[in-house]
């Protein structure tokens, strides 16, 4: 397999202003680059990055899961800043996860896999 060095995610938008608003608040800051009027990226770990694209024929249809190690800090962190997700799922004994929905359908997931727990 070819060496990977670094991943970008896409999540495509129709409305990319009331995307950008919404993201920043599930990170908690704002977008790392914005490098045109169609597109920005947020850093998420040192080689992976999550961009928001204005693709009105794609919009709703992405699926992005973040691995944590602390999802009840996560979960809080981002109720805080006005954002709530689903229910905690049980993964059998994989982990948990939460899922949080975008208001044209992308979803986030943050979970926790049971072996990064320190409880």
């Amino acid at each position: 397999m070819t060496d990977i060095e670094v991943l970008f995610a896409a999540v495509m938008v129709a409305d990319l202003d009331r995307a950008v608003a919404w993201y920043a608040r599930l990170f908690g800051r704002p977008a790392d680059i914005v490098p045109n009027e169609n597109e920005v990226m947020w850093r998420l770990a040192g080689a992976a990055w999550l961009y928001v694209l204005r693709d009105e024929k794609r919009a709703g249809h992405a699926l992005v899961t973040l691995c944590v190690a602390d999802l009840d800090r996560a979960v809080a962190d981002i109720a805080a800043r006005g954002i709530t997700g689903g229910p905690v799922e049980i993964i059998g004994d994989a982990g948990r996860k939460v899922t949080f929905t975008d208001a044209e359908g992308n979803t986030v997931s943050f979970i926790e896999v049971a072996a990064t727990r320190t409880d």
